[in-house]
């Protein structure tokens, strides 16, 4: 159980450090963030965070705003999951989760 619990952590640590680096890109590159590689790179990588958050979102919802909606989804999840690894550690006994 702590093994999956600690992968799905990482899965969200990395798609909500990745969506965070496409932020600070998208504030710092201005309008020539289609030109910037890491950016895209960001989106590559954020792609299916920001199909799932086009998924749970109404049709109303403007696109720019989407990865807004999946870092918030991300982080809500990431912190459930967490909530669920020290609830797991404090069930089975601190030394379990050594």
């Amino acid at each position: 159980m702590l093994f999956w619990l600690n992968a799905a952590q990482l899965v969200l640590y990395i798609g909500l450090l990745a969506l965070l680096g496409q932020g600070v890109l998208y504030i710092i590159a201005g309008q020539r963030r289609a030109d910037n590689l890491f950016y895209q790179l960001f989106q590559v990588l954020n792609r299916p965070w920001v199909a799932l958050a086009r998924w749970i979102t109404p049709r109303q919802l403007a696109p720019q705003h989407l990865p807004v909606v999946a870092f918030c989804a991300m982080a809500a999840l990431y912190l459930a999951v967490t909530l669920a690894k020290i609830e797991h550690c404090i069930a089975v006994g601190m030394e379990g989760c050594r």
